[in-house]
C-alpha cells in the first residue's frame, strides 16, 4: 500500500492519447522503481500479489486515500473527466478534498458553474480549506466576478497570510485577469 501511495503522490509521467503513464517507486532509496504500467481510461493502477495491473475504477477498488491521490494528479494532469469518474469512486463523498477536485475538474473542463458549487460545497465543510478558496476565487476570476475573487482573496489572507502559494496565485488571477495553467 506505501508502494501504490507513492504511485499516487509523485507517479504521474507522461499523459498521451488513452492512456496516462503510472510509474511505481520502490519502497527503500536504493531499490529500483518498479516497471512503469500504462492504464487505459476509467482504468486505475492496483497492486496485485505483488504485480501491477490496471483495473477498472470503481468504489471500494482502492482505499478513498489512494483514489483521491490518483483522481487528484488526473485532475493536475488535465484529465478531468477520468478524474471526475476516480474522485466518483471514492466512497467519502463529503471530504472537502474530494469535492475540490470535483470542482477544480468540472471549472477546467468548462463547467464553471458546476466547478464553483462543489468549491462551495467544499468550504462549508471547511472554511479554512485555503486551496478551495484559491480555486473558487479563480472561478470567479474566470467568470468576470473580480469583487467575488477579491472576497476569497481577503479570506485566505486571514487564514493563511500574504506569503502563502495560494494567496499569491489568486493575487496574480485577479491583477492580470488570467489564471495560471496548473
Amino acid at each position: 500500500m506505501k508502494t501504490l501511495l507513492c504511485l499516487s503522490l509523485a507517479a504521474f509521467l507522461v499523459a498521451s492519447g488513452s492512456s496516462m503513464t503510472f510509474a511505481a517507486g520502490g519502497d527503500s532509496g536504493d531499490s529500483a522503481p518498479e516497471p512503469v504500467k500504462k492504464c487505459k481510461k476509467g482504468e486505475v493502477p492496483k497492486k496485485v500479489a505483488n504485480i501491477w495491473k490496471c483495473v477498472k475504477v470503481e468504489t471500494g477498488i482502492l482505499p478513498d486515500e489512494e483514489l483521491y491521490q490518483q483522481g487528484r494528479a488526473l485532475a493536475k494532469a488535465g484529465e478531468y473527466e477520468w478524474a471526475l469518474q476516480v474522485l466518483a469512486a471514492i466512497q467519502n463523498q463529503n471530504d472537502p478534498r474530494v469535492l475540490n477536485y470535483t470542482g477544480y475538474s468540472n471549472r477546467k473542463a468548462g463547467r464553471l458553474e458546476i466547478g464553483i458549487t462543489y468549491y462551495r460545497k467544499a468550504l462549508a465543510i471547511d472554511p479554512n480549506f485555503v486551496l478551495a478558496r484559491e480555486y473558487l476565487g479563480e472561478g470567479y476570476v474566470a467568470a468576470g466576478r473580480i469583487d467575488l475573487a477579491k472576497l476569497e482573496l481577503n479570506e485566505i489572507k486571514a487564514r493563511a497570510g500574504t506569503g502563502s502559494e495560494e494567496y499569491q496565485d489568486l493575487s496574480r488571477a485577479i491583477a492580470t485577469g488570467v489564471v495560471a495553467a496548473d
